[in-house]
């Protein structure tokens, strides 16, 4: 009797095949290969395959697990794709359904960082031309990290042994995980906004040094993008010495640790210090050369107009004498009285003429002996006022909000004497 032969569909087929690779495949295995045909659906996931020099495998990556990639997969890239062999029974297709992908060779962050450099770098986000200028002596600076961590007290300490009239706001933000970025980017936007009222000068953003993966948030897109398009200075103080994130490189400066951040943002006090003196004792000798050269021109005008005047008479007799010798030879006794009256009024008027000259030389060159006398700015010294200086701040007191009690200050009288002295008491008279 003849055997009935058993007839399949196709469906049974590839649920047979799809049994065997199941019971004779490890159930997690990694292959390596070239990355080719890569596309995203819209759906997040995504669909490529791998290939080396004879075959071809086909992948998908559902769009849980395409979240998690750091790097950009890209046609040609080698990988490594950890996941599972299955069939696809409908389509008669088995793929390697991926739950991990890296790239061969280097880690995926590594990777993912060259590739956001090189994007960045294309679009001139790195470009000195794009860098906005710090301010030279900023009042108000804003800082952005984690008000827990060890970056905040170096930061601050940095800067306020520099520069201790600056005034310090914190706007605490999370420095690492998965949302990180996003919400000091949030808080750069927001800073941004608000500095109409905020009024600040600077902003730092930073923190402590760490793995790659710590550093994570300062190497993503959207924090660059915020840095880059931030209206106030930035000033980047992420890591240690040798960690370099996209934040750094975006910055319109870099500190290359959150210590340092207070030598680029401010500068030291005591330099600034000994430049006013210098420029003082500058000025001072400018309005000392300024005064000698005023007495010299003067002196120099006084001897060019005598010299003038001198000749002017010398002249005038000269042509009087030489009148005189032709009224002389024709003998007009009465035109000789009329004449020699004449020479005595020219005289007198010269004279009169002479001292006007004079006179009103010597009134524009106390005019101007007085001005500059007036531009010293010490000049008040002389008359018995004194400056008084707030030794802590460098700032004159003007007011008594200017200094409080157990304020050490240094009062300046004439002749360069100094004395200096210490707040025990304030009092306002006026109430």
């Amino acid at each position: 009797m003849q055997k009935t032969k058993k007839i399949y569909t196709v469906s049974e087929i590839n649920w047979l095949v799809k049994s065997i690779l199941e019971n004779n495949l490890p159930s997690r295995l990694t292959v390596t290969g070239e990355i080719t045909d890569f596309k995203v659906h819209q759906s997040g996931h995504c669909y490529f395959s791998l290939k080396d020099e004879n075959a071809l495998l086909p992948c998908v990556m559902w769009r849980s697990n395409f979240g998690k990639v750091k790097f950009r997969p890209e046609n040609g890239l080698a990988a490594l794709v950890t996941g599972y062999v299955d069939v696809y029974v409908p389509g008669g297709k088995y793929q390697l359904y991926a739950e991990r992908l890296d790239p061969a060779g280097i880690g995926a962050l590594q990777l993912a960082f060259e590739q956001m450099v090189k994007k960045l770098q294309a679009d001139g986000l790195f470009e000195d031309k794009y860098k906005k200028p710090l301010p030279p002596y900023p009042q108000r600076i804003g800082i952005l990290t984690s008000e827990s961590g060890a970056a905040i007290a170096d930061i601050q300490n940095s800067i306020h042994n520099r520069w201790p009239p600056v005034k310090l706001f914190l706007y605490p933000v999370p420095v690492q995980g998965g949302a990180a970025a996003e919400k000091i980017a949030a808080a750069v936007k927001d800073l941004n906004g608000r500095n109409n009222k905020l009024k600040l000068d600077l902003l730092i953003v930073g923190r402590g040094g760490g793995s790659l993966e710590d550093l994570w948030a300062f190497n993503q897109e959207v924090l660059a993008r915020a840095i880059f398009d931030s209206k106030i200075p930035i000033i980047s103080a992420v890591g240690h010495e040798v960690d370099t994130t996209i934040a750094d490189l975006v910055a319109d400066a870099r500190a290359s640790t959150p210590t340092k951040a207070g030598v680029v943002a401010v500068p030291d006090m005591q330099e600034v210090l000994e430049q006013l003196t210098y420029l003082q004792e500058r000025l001072q000798s400018n309005v000392k050369s300024l005064l000698h050269n005023s007495e010299q021109q003067s002196d120099e005008l006084l001897m060019r107009l005598s010299s003038s005047v001198r000749q002017l008479l010398a002249d005038a007799r000269a042509r009087l004498y030489s009148i005189d010798e032709q009224v002389r030879k024709i003998e007009p006794h009465r035109l000789l009285r009329n004449k020699i009256l004449d020479l005595n009024n020219l005289s007198n008027r010269a004279t009169t003429a002479v001292r006007d000259i004079v006179d009103k030389a010597r009134l524009q060159l106390t005019a101007q002996t007085s001005l500059l006398t007036g531009l010293n700015p010490k000049s008040v010294l002389q008359r018995g006022y004194s400056i008084t200086i707030n030794k802590k701040t460098g700032r004159l007191v003007k007011r008594l909000q200017d200094v409080n009690i157990q304020d050490c200050l240094i009062t300046e009288l004439a002749n360069e004497n100094f004395i200096e002295s210490k707040v025990t008491r304030k009092q306002n008279k006026a109430k």
